[in-house]
């Protein structure tokens, strides 16, 4: 049979999206042992996991870049989930990092506008997982910021803050969230989790990609794989069993 009539016989192929959007702690996430690469692995086959992590960027450039993503043409049945990570920029503390601060109300006004743009193309509130910064080890990241120059520019009580407004606005907006900068901190010294004090470790993308995966994995159980395993494969008849 040539390619082109099977293309025309044939049902096109589309897996469905995972869309994972955030700053560097995504944009990192497809590293060796990443948490984004964990998720690709698991759901190989039944989705496509898309990196969607822009380094350094903040809820405020984020709010505009996602109705380039995902649009109401794309199909809100392509999308099987959306993770939105952001919030280790946007509390850089004001005056020492103000390009990429971003004030507490409005953090989470980005937040809640971000999910109701979701919403309003078609994406269920249930495929929506909202994920906090992650808990900041001071003295690293300052270490950090020194080889480069600069002063400490971030603190994790202000972290947190911006961590308390990210689960407020996923109850409110009735999504699911991964509360990083409390369940890192619950019992045990939370600085093995940070490879540099901001960013995640071998350890703490485990922790991420296993928190992660709880979550994600009732949501997309029913998902079927796609393309029938290479044993029930008619080899007579290939066609039958693949058109």
């Amino acid at each position: 049979m040539a390619l082109a009539e099977a293309g025309v016989r044939g049902r096109l192929l589309r897996w469905p999206r995972v869309l994972l959007f955030g700053d560097s702690i995504t944009e990192y996430s497809f590293q060796e042992n990443g948490w984004g690469a964990y998720l690709a692995e698991r759901l190989v086959r039944k989705c496509d996991v898309v990196n969607r992590g822009i380094s350094g960027y903040n809820t405020r450039w984020a709010k505009l870049i996602l109705p380039r993503l995902i649009t109401e043409s794309t199909g809100a049945d392509s999308i099987a989930a959306v993770t939105i990570f952001f919030g280790a920029n946007d509390s850089a503390l004001k005056e020492l990092n103000p390009k990429q601060h971003v004030p507490l109300e409005e953090y989470a006004a980005n937040l809640k506008s971000m999910v109701q743009y979701l919403k309003s193309v078609d994406i269920t509130s249930d495929k929506i997982i909202l994920i906090t910064p992650p808990p900041l080890q001071e003295s690293a990241w300052e270490k950090a910021c020194l080889a480069k120059g600069d002063k400490l520019n971030r603190c994790n009580a202000t972290t947190g803050q911006y961590a308390q407004a990210c689960v407020q606005v996923a109850k409110e907006c009735g999504t699911d969230v991964l509360d990083l900068w409390s369940l890192m901190q619950k019992n045990q010294d939370f600085s093995s989790y940070l490879s540099d004090g901001l960013h995640l470790s071998a350890k703490g993308n485990s922790f991420v990609a296993a928190q992660l995966w709880s979550r994600l994995e009732h949501k997309l159980s029913a998902l079927p794989s796609l393309l029938p395993y290479w044993r029930d494969v008619d080899h007579t008849n290939p066609e039958a069993s693949l058109l």
